[in-house]
């Protein structure tokens, strides 16, 4: 049994790991708000423009575009989204994983490590490129602390522009869609070609308005109300596919396929920022809740061994005594 000295130090030493973990846990809550404010401010504009330019694609199948044509697969891009930082449970893991597990897919289909070009947007998927000697586009270590529009359009341009010269035949995204507070889901979403039988996430439904993550609160919030997105949806009026196109077709799709392309690369990098800090704040939610528990533990066994302790102490006076 551990000396009343060990115990006590134990408890010091969880007592001050516990309060870094909770407050960590309260500075990713507050990092989760920003980045939901982020999304929700962006998502009805990029909704919006992925409903117009896909009715004008269905409508105008002989639109001269090239972004929406399949081709052989021969060079395949990747944008990988992960964290520049740890301590968000599985967060970089799964998507890690993800990204060798299409790697491998594509391996098998007869492609080599020189066809399969990487965009590793944060630090620790470019740490696992460089590792494995991939061929990565670029150092992208800002984007993931820092959601920058005009970054993502320059990638967006980049990516089309291989596309447009035949460097690449397919691009894909692999990241961590927001959902909820409690709730991210590892996605794997195709860029290039637009694919127009697609209904990324049908219902649309994300819940913007909560940052508890227990199962507890999940449950109430399910039992006693319905989610923002669920409560705005009735609200919702659908949209008139019926579009006055002025000067021509060919002249808007030249300028909405770009910032198309532009809002997907954004939409993931704030996905995966919110899910990041999600991540976080559940894992170190889950610490804190393991430190108090410990912390019973070892109470429990610090009065056990000083109860202990008294009584030896009294039993060896009482036979002092007799003595």
């Amino acid at each position: 049994m551990p000396s009343l000295k060990e115990i006590k130090n134990r408890i010091a030493s969880v007592n001050s790991t516990r309060k870094i973990t909770s407050a960590m846990k309260m500075v990713a809550s507050s990092k989760l708000h920003h980045a939901q404010t982020a999304i929700q401010n962006m998502l009805p504009y990029e909704n919006t423009l992925e409903h117009i330019l896909k009715s004008f694609l269905v409508s105008t199948p002989d639109a001269d575009i090239p972004f929406d044509k399949p081709r052989q697969v021969k060079h395949v891009a990747l944008l990988v989204f992960t964290s520049n930082s740890s301590l968000c449970g599985g967060f970089n893991n799964n998507v890690i994983k993800k990204m060798l597990d299409v790697i491998k897919e594509y391996k098998d289909k007869g492609l080599t490590d020189d066809d399969i070009l990487i965009y590793p947007i944060g630090r620790k998927v470019e740490e696992k490129v460089r590792k494995m000697h991939l061929h990565a586009a670029g150092s992208y270590l800002q984007l993931a602390d820092k959601p920058d529009s005009e970054s993502c359009r320059q990638i967006a341009i980049e990516v089309g522009t291989k596309w447009m010269h035949g460097e690449v035949d397919k691009v894909e995204m692999i990241y961590h869609h927001f959902k909820s507070a409690g709730s991210q889901i590892l996605t794997r979403r195709t860029f290039l070609p637009i694919d127009l039988e697609e209904q990324l996430y049908e219902d649309k439904a994300r819940d913007l308005s909560m940052n508890a993550v227990t199962a507890k609160a999940q449950e109430y919030k399910r039992l006693h109300g319905k989610s923002s997105s669920e409560t705005d949806g009735a609200n919702v009026v659908p949209l008139n596919d019926d579009f006055i196109v002025e000067p021509d077709l060919p002249t808007v799709l030249r300028e909405l396929v770009p910032k198309e392309l532009h809002l997907m690369v954004y939409t993931a990098l704030l996905d995966s920022v919110a899910s990041e800090h999600a991540a976080r704040m559940v894992a170190m939610q889950t610490a804190t809740d393991n430190a108090d528990e410990l912390l019973r533990e070892l109470n429990l066994e610090y009065n056990k061994s000083r109860q202990a302790a008294i009584t030896n102490e009294l039993l060896d006076l009482a036979g002092g005594a007799q003595n």
